[in-house]
Formats: C-alpha cells, sequence, structure tokens
C-alpha cells in the first residue's frame, strides 16, 4: 500500500537525518517502525489492565477441584471425566 503524507519540513528534516545516519534504510521503514511501537505500546497497556483486573478481583478458592477442572479445560477433555477415567 502505498500512502502519501504532507509533513513539515522540520520533520522531513529529521527523517531524512536518521535515515543518512543509518538508523532506518527508508523513511517508510521509520513509519513502519513507529506503527509497529505504537501496537505494541497498545497490547502491554491491555495486559496491564487485564493484570489489574485479575489482582483487584476476588478470586476464588483452588481446590483439587479446581486444578482437575482447569486440566480439563487445558487439555479439552470432558469435565465429566473422573481422574480414572483418564
Amino acid at each position: 500500500m502505498i500512502i502519501n503524507i504532507d509533513i513539515p519540513d522540520k520533520v522531513r528534516v529529521y527523517l531524512e537525518t536518521e535515515v543518512m545516519a543509518g538508523a532506518y534504510s527508508s523513511i517508510g521503514e521509520y513509519f513502519l517502525d513507529l506503527v509497529q511501537q505504537d501496537q505494541k505500546r497498545k497490547a502491554q497497556a491491555k495486559l496491564e489492565a487485564l493484570l489489574l483486573e485479575g489482582i483487584n478481583s476476588e478470586g476464588q478458592d483452588v481446590t483439587p477441584e479446581y486444578w482437575q477442572n482447569l486440566r480439563s479445560t487445558v487439555l479439552g477433555e470432558s469435565s465429566q471425566e473422573t481422574p480414572s477415567d483418564a
């Protein structure tokens, strides 16, 4: 995809300096890196929000049944199976 954008001269000079310094092979690569950094930042923020939600939740008791249900869910087994069926 080709995207055309107008940028101020100061920004253009900065971008050209970054490319000439070898930080990037092209201005397009610079913008692609910015987008990737933004995606990582948003994913990190989402992860942090989910972790805080988990920390602030009431939680549940961890019992042998909890572990069995978790194991069954992860392994894709029916929760109706007993340990002797596995």
